[in-house]
């Protein structure tokens, strides 16, 4: 308990890396939730280590222009947008490429995606080989080490989650709506390919602002697997969203509170703790199954 009232302390050293590991817990759910509604779930796997690509690309920029080094986490707020630019701009092109040969319907979705997963995770590790300033600062990130986060960091967080809060907040019927059935919504006059776009927008932004904050593991954690846990549960749409995204929000912070106690990298503990989690439901969920079965004969 004396740690837990270290980390809830006012003047923990630590306090801004659990405040934008809660806010990203707390956020990145509320966008999974389509991925998963969307069967896109691959797309959850490819998206944070694209974004990671466009951080590379960014951080990379000022040593091909002979401008010096702009990496992450230093040179202030200038190289923390630099990269956000970046990891949004790669992010956004990414997922309306994909988008858009699904519509096609040309080749496999699981082997682009896999591609597309495989080929940027080998560009962002050729891009940081050849700028060692950067790949110190954004290694600990690749690691899930959450540790040097500035108050511009935590407001810019902030900031770019709630707008994504309050877009979903507000349309949620109408890209629900498309996302659930897309004939239908079509039929009835709905404009398919705006809240298409908007929602690849917000789970553009989401992704970009998590990578950036917290690293590629835990945005791709808390993307998929809070709402593959709420999934099992929840019998409506509002159980679903904010069961996933209060399974996301308490586990942030839990996994936290272990790995400070034990001296373990978050990200790991925060992704090995909703695996358990995720698990343990799994299992529950198949013994309610089978009891209520029983119950029938």
């Amino acid at each position: 308990m004396e740690t837990l009232k270290e980390i809830l302390a006012p003047d923990f050293l630590l306090r801004n890396s659990v405040y934008t590991s809660v806010l990203v817990g707390f956020a990145c759910p509320l966008v999974g939730v389509f991925l998963v509604l969307r069967r896109l779930v691959f797309m959850g796997v490819a998206l944070p280590q694209v974004s990671s690509t466009g951080v590379a690309v960014a951080l990379s920029l000022p040593v091909w222009l002979h401008l010096g080094a702009a990496p992450h986490g230093s040179n202030g707020q200038t190289g923390h947008l630099l990269a956000l630019a970046g990891s949004t701009l790669f992010t956004l092109l990414a997922i309306l490429s994909l988008a858009f040969m699904e519509r096609r319907g040309r080749g496999l979705p699981e082997g682009r995606l896999g591609t597309v997963y495989v080929v940027a995770t080998a560009a962002s590790i050729l891009l940081l080989s050849k700028n060692r300033v950067a790949e110190a600062g954004w290694l600990d990130l690749l690691k899930g080490e959450i540790i040097t986060i500035s108050d511009f960091d935590l407001k810019l967080t902030a900031i770019a989650l709630a707008l994504v809060l309050c877009v979903l907040g507000w349309f949620h019927k109408e890209i629900l709506f498309v996302s659930f059935d897309r004939s239908m919504a079509a039929t009835l006059g709905k404009k398919v390919v705006f809240w298409d776009a908007a929602l690849y927008l917000l789970i553009g932004l989401t992704v970009s602002i998590a990578v950036l904050s917290v690293g590629p593991l835990i945005a791709f954690g808390f993307l998929l697997i809070p709402a593959l846990t709420a999934h099992l549960f929840s019998r409506t749409m509002r159980q679903f969203v904010i069961g996933a995204s209060l399974l996301g929000g308490l586990t942030s912070f839990l996994g936290f509170w272990l790995a400070y106690s034990a001296d373990l990298p978050v990200g790991p503990t925060d992704v090995v703790l909703l695996g358990a989690v995720y698990l343990i439901c799994g299992v529950l969920n198949r013994v309610l199954i089978g009891w209520k079965s029983v119950q029938r004969l």
